[in-house]
């Protein structure tokens, strides 16, 4: 797996994400075991914040995702009367009380706490919030930059690293007339008169003197060696702070327990099981026999998909719904309890699941998370998260009924971290079902059934074992000799459903 990098600059300033893949940030018992790393960078207005936030977003290179939030997106929301006077230059943005310092420090703690944010977009041509809101999710370092980073007392609580950006008072207003010019359409008079009258007030009363909260104070301008020293201190907390467990949930009786046997048994495990009627027996067979044709695999995998979805229906809410039938008699039946329906797929084998998902329930929305092992420690990867509306609004999630989709759980390193993230979003955990064709008893369902137990699975069946084995050729921590990296294979299974779906 090659890594992923995305660069996505919202406004030039406000958001920079970053993405090589994010570990584990929780343990086998699926509780997180670190929040992700804050940077605040403040310092005054064009003192050079954002270009240091940037270089060491590029210095940390392969560092997991990273988020540049500044505190621009949280200026408070204007009336008309204050856009009138903003307009005129005449209203004051650089004093404390033009940022929403409540919703930035509520939005800061969430993303630190590993959940969602939905963070405020502020028009600086219109001088005005916006209605639409931008949302994150997955940050492993965060760095928060803005001239009142450091003014306030809950935001510096959150804090793991504090920098302020000293800079000379004339290179700062040198700076500020030309990016005032050509990003923001204002002209040079308007843009002194607010200068003098509230820039410079504000940093000399209320910036400058937060330099004092700082952990290190970096130079406006040829700042490399510090910000190489600032980059060295994250890495070595990243190093501190990771989660590795994959090894010890495959095959829990032996890494775990340290013994060589299962005695886990199904009926320990609460899961629902499709009842093995002849026609259930005669589809896994196509499915897990190597010689059956892909078009015939596509078909029977659809099928299947479709009989495993409409079994997992039964563990959603539903309450009386009387109804006037076509001849005028009413009819007392049932209806879901709930407004909100939507499925996750785990790219790319839970893709194979989607076409009987939909089939079962009407105009259901599918979102999708891919996670990938590492090539290094064969640890899971979140590469990439898009997620329904109803679960990236904490609101919404609350209330949503979740079906993950994946073709099996073996390790349970994938599946762990696709609950993780439904509960990072304020999913409810007795409202999440997964739906997967094969569950290997003695893999690491047993230690999700621990972490999640009111998390539904619905199965086809459940397979005995998990054969350990190394990917060929790779040289890695695990295996220094070059034999190969370990990884784990369920038996009988139908080897890699995905492969075998989709080439």
């Amino acid at each position: 797996m090659k890594d992923i990098t995305t660069f996505s600059f919202e406004s030039k300033k406000n958001t920079v994400l970053v993405s090589h893949g994010r570990p584990p940030w929780y343990g086998a018992n699926g509780l997180r075991t670190g929040d992700a790393f804050v940077v605040a960078v403040a310092g005054g207005s064009a003192s050079g914040k954002t270009h240091v936030a940037r270089q060491i977003v590029k210095t940390l290179g392969s560092i997991p995702t990273v988020i540049i939030l500044s505190q621009d997106s949280f200026y408070k929301f204007h009336t008309p009367d204050e856009l009138v006077l903003a307009h005129a230059n005449m209203l004051d943005f650089d004093h404390p009380d033009a940022i929403d310092m409540p919703m930035f420090a509520a939005c800061l703690a969430d993303l630190k706490a590993c959940k969602q944010s939905n963070i405020p977009i502020y028009s600086f041509s219109e001088h005005q919030r916006l209605r639409d809101t931008k949302y994150l999710y997955g940050a492993t370092v965060i760095i928060t930059e803005g001239i009142m980073a450091l003014h306030d007392p809950a935001l510096r609580e959150l804090y793991d690293l504090k920098v302020f950006v000293q800079c000379d008072s004339d290179l700062m207003l040198a700076r500020r007339i030309q990016r005032d010019l050509k990003e923001r359409g204002r002209e040079v008079g308007g843009i002194l008169d607010q200068y003098l009258r509230f820039v410079k007030p504000s940093y000399d009363n209320f910036v400058r003197p937060t330099s004092s909260f700082a952990d290190i104070i970096v130079p406006g301008s040829n700042n490399a060696v510090a910000i190489e020293l600032i980059c060295t201190h994250i890495r070595r907390q990243l190093a501190d702070r990771a989660s590795r467990f994959r090894q010890k949930i495959a095959i829990p009786h032996r890494y775990l327990l340290g013994t060589e046997t299962c005695d886990v048994r199904v009926e320990d495990l609460n899961l629902t099981v499709l009842p093995q009627t002849r026609q259930v027996q005669g589809i896994l067979t196509i499915l897990r026999s190597k010689d059956t044709s892909r078009q015939d695999f596509i078909f029977f995998a659809d099928r299947l998909s479709t009989i495993l979805v409409e079994c997992a229906l039964q563990h959603l809410s539903y309450i009386p719904n009387t109804v006037v039938t076509p001849v005028g008699a009413k009819y007392t039946g049932k209806k879901l309890d709930s407004d909100s329906v939507c499925g996750v797929s785990i790219l790319r084998s839970g893709g194979v699941l989607e076409r009987g998902f939909r089939r079962s329930i009407n105009n259901v929305p599918i979102g999708s998370v891919l996670v990938q092992s590492d090539v290094s420690t064969g640890e899971p990867l979140l590469l990439h998260a898009m997620l329904p509306a109803a679960v990236r609004f904490r609101h919404l999630a609350e209330h949503a009924w979740v079906f993950v989709l994946d073709s099996q759980i073996g390790t349970g390193a994938a599946a762990f971290m696709a609950i993780r993230i439904l509960l990072d979003h304020g999913v409810r955990q007795d409202r999440i079902v997964f739906v997967t064709f094969l569950v290997a008893l003695a893999g690491g369902v047993s230690v999700l059934r621990k972490a999640f137990p009111e998390v539904k699975i619905v199965c086809a069946a459940v397979d005995e074992e998990m054969r350990e084995g190394w990917l060929d050729g790779y040289k890695g921590e695990t295996n220094p000799e070059g034999v190969g990296r370990r990884l784990w294979v369920m038996q009988p299974g139908m080897g890699h459903i995905g492969d075998r779906y989709y080439l």
